[in-house]
């Protein structure tokens, strides 16, 4: 059960990963292109960073995987404060994507420099993060944590239901291929933009 549980959340880390990679290569598309960008692609993976990771994986990890650290290990609590700090900060910091994004569409292209930045911003931010989550807190949890919290911890990112959205795991699938989709290449399978030079 324990090799499953961190398969899944690892899973979890790489299809954000995939999203958040997407959406660093198009800011720099968007910000480069010579002709308006179709937005939808944007707010598609504005609405996966903030449905997928920031309501439902964070909260899960807080709830089930954190919480039973802490229980078990509470030399661990430093570490899970910290993390935690950082599901709240990334959180405000979708807000200022949505607001770039907001400004970018309303008035480009005025706000393509700004756009890319608070992208390039969350992009580092949620890498770190997530490089933290799997080399120092997984690494304990597979030390300290018993079969039982194993369990708990795999049956809850293994239902993927969020109760605030009632989104289910194929909602995100759904989500993921729209916007592959609408992504233009070389980031999916869209036209590609025409860019500058």
């Amino acid at each position: 059960m324990k090799k499953n549980a961190i398969g899944i959340l690892k899973s979890e880390h790489r299809s954000i990963s995939a999203v958040i990679s997407g959406l660093k290569e198009l800011a720099r598309m968007a910000h480069e292109a010579v002709e308006r960008p179709d937005f939808t692609v944007f707010r598609a993976m504005l609405r996966y960073i903030d449905e997928y990771p920031e309501r439902l994986h964070h909260p899960k990890e807080d709830e089930y995987l954190f919480a039973r650290l802490v229980a078990r290990l509470p030399a661990a609590q430093p570490l899970v404060d910290e993390l935690q700090a950082e599901h709240v900060e990334g959180r405000r910091l979708v807000r200022e994507l949505e607001r770039a994004l907001l400004f970018l569409e309303d008035r480009w292209p005025v706000g393509a420099r700004e756009f890319r930045a608070a992208v390039d911003e969350y992009t580092r931010f949620h890498w770190s993060h997530m490089r933290k989550e799997e080399d120092k807190l997984l690494p304990l949890a597979e030390l300290h944590l018993n079969e039982a919290d194993w369990q708990a911890i795999g049956e809850a990112f293994a239902g993927n239901q969020d109760p605030i959205a009632d989104l289910r795991e194929k909602d995100f699938e759904m989500l993921f291929s729209r916007i592959a989709s609408l992504a233009p290449a070389p980031v999916g399978l869209g036209e590609p933009w025409k860019k500058l030079g």
